[in-house]
């Protein structure tokens, strides 16, 4: 909701797509740079505390920004201001929601259950949230729909924190170590540089989408090809779930990326609206099983202590990856058209799908299933690869 409705308020007030592309630019950037950091901060100080302060930062900058658009000669600048001020107080609740999912199941298949319910969920959530925020601006105005936005940002997280299961996980305070962050986990730098390719694919299809439609005459069927994209996911996520799979983690994320690159490159060759929407649900397939899968891995190699922090991470390597091929897909499907964009994405998530760390996550699940509940005390060795 947040994005879509900072998009249009901001356009509504000043006129200009220009500054509102720059205002909603100013958010997304803002929340990626700072995600990390506000992870790191609920894994210290505990969900309740941390997440409250900013969902109050963040539903403050909306209230904010509702207010500069009822007002008259407002600056330009103060939009973007306020748009990074709603990006680096985003509470990180996809990641806190994780962590209650991994402290009220079992590693294994009740774990990548709960996970694919939350992917499901997520799914659902980017699809239904513009649709609401479009249909309360179109009844009222730009600025109730940032009033709306800093509602359901209060009340939401409000709900999540006040229970029990979230109450619990009051955070490590001070005890944390340098030696415990995700990034100085070996092998953990090696899982979001895969990842990387699947936010890469990402990037390509939602900009491919519009721009094959386009081709065909059908501007209209963006959103069909969008939707398709986003149910095959949800569809690949709910399914995953459904599987008592034995197989290494490694072993299923190479699996999975090499199937999303293998997709893409198939994808690419299609010429016809349908035979496209139904590859695009193909990609689909495989984008929630790797995320689960990239979630599970950062439960299992990283320590308790930081598991919030790695958990945003491996979101981030995605939307990092997503907002990179992004911008060069644009470049490719203006000169050569989208079958060449999906083309070569396809080939380098196929190529980047080989610096899955095998040996190392083979021994810390070797080890884990050795001794129950070790996974987070794995020795830290340098790992064979």
């Amino acid at each position: 909701m947040g994005g879509l409705a900072l998009l249009l308020a901001v356009q509504s007030s000043t006129g200009s797509y220009t500054q509102a592309g720059f205002a909603t630019a100013t958010f997304g950037i803002a929340n990626v740079i700072a995600a990390p950091w506000r992870a790191r901060a609920v894994d210290r100080f505990g969900q309740r505390i941390a997440l409250t302060t900013m969902a109050s930062g963040q539903a403050a900058g909306f209230v904010a920004l509702a207010l500069l658009t009822e007002a008259e000669g407002a600056a330009d600048i103060w939009f973007h201001v306020l748009s990074a001020v709603v990006g680096l107080t985003a509470p990180p609740l996809g990641a806190a929601m994780r962590m209650i999912w991994a402290s009220l199941t079992t590693a294994g298949d009740q774990r990548t259950k709960a996970f694919s319910i939350d992917a499901v969920c997520e799914e659902l959530i980017f699809v239904g949230g513009p649709v609401i925020i479009t249909a309360v601006i179109v009844a009222s105005s730009p600025g109730i729909g940032l009033w709306v936005t800093a509602a359901a940002v209060s009340l939401g997280t409000a709900a999540m924190t006040s229970s029990a299961s979230s109450g619990a996980l009051r955070g490590t305070g001070a005890s944390g170590e340098q030696g415990d962050r995700p990034l100085r986990q070996p092998g953990f730098a090696r899982v979001l540089i895969v990842l990387l390719g699947v936010g890469g694919v990402l990037g390509v299809a939602e900009i491919a989408a519009p721009a094959v439609a386009a081709e065909h005459d059908a501007v209209a069927a963006s959103g069909w090809l969008l939707a398709a994209f986003a149910g095959g996911s949800a569809v690949g996520g709910f399914l995953y779930g459904q599987l008592t799979l034995k197989s290494a983690t490694g072993k299923r994320l190479f699996v999975l990326c090499v199937g999303m690159g293998l997709a893409a490159v198939f994808v690419s060759q299609l010429d016809t609206l349908g035979l496209f929407a139904a590859g695009l649900a193909l990609i689909g397939l495989f984008l929630a099983p790797s995320l689960i899968t990239g979630y599970l891995i950062a439960d299992t190699i990283v320590p308790d202590t930081s598991r919030t922090e790695a958990s945003t991470w491996i979101n981030t390597s995605v939307n990092l990856g997503a907002s990179l091929a992004s911008a060069a897909a644009g470049l490719v499907i203006d000169r050569s058209g989208a079958w060449l964009a999906l083309l070569l994405m396809g080939a380098i998530a196929l190529a980047l799908a080989s610096a899955v760390p095998f040996t190392r996550l083979g021994r810390i699940e070797l080890h884990a299933d050795q001794t129950p509940g070790a996974a987070s005390k794995v020795d830290q060795q340098p790992p064979a690869s």
